[in-house]
């Protein structure tokens, strides 16, 4: 595969030139140290022998820095600008504003209109990625970002994608509108996580839906504990060929005035479809919580579960909507949600073992927000354990 060479972005406010050490995979090691610390805060980081990855896409606001692929990749993966790839690729054109509608809403009008970068990612047929490709997309202060990406998981792939929407370093304020569409073909096995951390003024919205076709599976992490001014998602997974799978787990913490309405659905139209949503949220302080989650089942032959449970360490307001939708007979579909306050039992059970109560809170909070199912890189693990024990005694 061809490695897209560095070009110019925009970073602090001015425009600087990435000049290549050579042509190695690792472009963020020429990045300033504070946006490299900045991107390894959702999971992106250069690559060392002990934390190696497939390919990296890195965007600041709507200017592209740069994309390459471990040469261990080459000819399994592909990762480029989504513009070269449409240019690149004819048949791409197909799957360009196929899943999500242009005119779904303002915000699709919107990036359609005048959006500029998102990435192309593309697993090719039996690839077997053992590293996981990173991509970041940052946000700088007063910057709107509008972008498209696509991701093709070919026929018989397994793959790992972990992708990070961030601030720049100075940023207090500023917006990100995404669209993402992506394909898992026949028998295909994709594991996406995206992790958000946004400055305390971001707007987002971003707009994505997935098709799943026989046999392949879906798993969908999603992961947001700074605070943001006001995040409204909808994810969509669509299990549409025959013994099709689709996973979509949330882990979220709300405090300050942010405002979080995260939704998840699947549609279960293939015959022997699953699908799971998952949702793990902590909220505090004058947040706003709202969780929704929404199976459809669409074949005789599907199964689903929805969970949605929620934790308030404050006078926060909360909201579970669950909701299941059945439009044949034999689909079977369950749902379970809970909204509470950490038990008086469990705090006293954890202090009569030494614990003060502050670590007695922090205990159960981490324990709810676990991270550990989700396999994610050490770094990123513990800091999530650090962020929801400060969420938990007042921090």
């Amino acid at each position: 595969m061809d490695i897209v060479h560095a070009s110019t972005a925009l970073c602090e406010r001015r425009m600087i030139t990435v000049e290549r050490k050579d042509k190695s995979s690792d472009i963020l090691s020429d990045l300033p140290e504070e946006i490299l610390k900045a991107a390894a805060k959702v999971g992106v980081t250069r690559e060392d022998k002990s934390n190696d990855r497939a390919g990296t896409y890195f965007q600041l606001d709507e200017n592209r820095i740069d994309a390459a692929i471990n040469k261990r990749m080459e000819g399994l993966i592909e990762i480029m600008p989504i513009e070269e790839a449409l240019k690149k690729y004819a048949w791409l054109k197909d799957y360009s504003w196929n899943l999500v509608p242009k005119d779904k809403d303002e915000f699709t009008k919107e990036v359609a209109k005048n959006g500029k970068g998102g990435y192309f990612m593309r697993i090719l047929k039996d690839a077997d990625v053992t590293f996981p490709l990173q991509s970041c997309l940052m946000v700088s202060d007063g910057e709107r970002q509008r972008v498209h990406n696509i991701i093709i998981a070919e026929e018989g792939s397994n793959s790992r994608i972990i992708t990070g929407c961030a601030k720049h370093p100075h940023a207090q304020n500023g917006e990100h509108l995404g669209i993402s569409e992506l394909y898992v073909k026949k028998g295909a096995k994709l594991h996406f996580t995206m992790i958000h951390d946004w400055a305390q003024g971001t707007k987002v919205r971003p707009r994505s839906v997935t098709n799943i076709e026989d046999g392949g599976e879906f798993i969908s992490d999603y992961i947001s504990l700074a605070p943001v001014a006001d995040i409204q998602m909808y994810p969509k997974a669509v299990c549409k060929g025959k013994g099709s799978r689709a996973a979509l787990n949330s882990i979220l913490l709300a405090k300050g005035k942010s405002n979080l309405d995260i939704g998840s659905e699947i549609v279960l139209s293939g015959k022997g479809s699953q699908g799971e949503i998952v949702s793990r949220s902590i909220a505090k302080d004058e947040a706003t919580l709202i969780v929704r989650g929404r199976l459809v089942g669409k074949s005789k032959e599907c199964t689903g579960h929805l969970e949605c449970q929620s934790l308030n360490l404050g006078e926060a307001n909360i909201h579970a909507i669950p909701e299941l939708k059945v439009v044949t007979e034999g689909a079977e579909l369950s749902h379970e949600a809970a909204v509470g306050k950490i038990s008086d039992v469990e705090l006293v059970y954890l202090m009569s073992r030494g614990l003060s109560e502050d670590e007695a809170t922090a205990t159960i909070a981490r324990g709810f927000l676990d991270a550990k199912i989700l396999g994610l890189p050490e770094e990123l693990e513990a800091r999530i354990k650090k962020l929801v024990d400060e969420a938990a005694i007042g921090n």
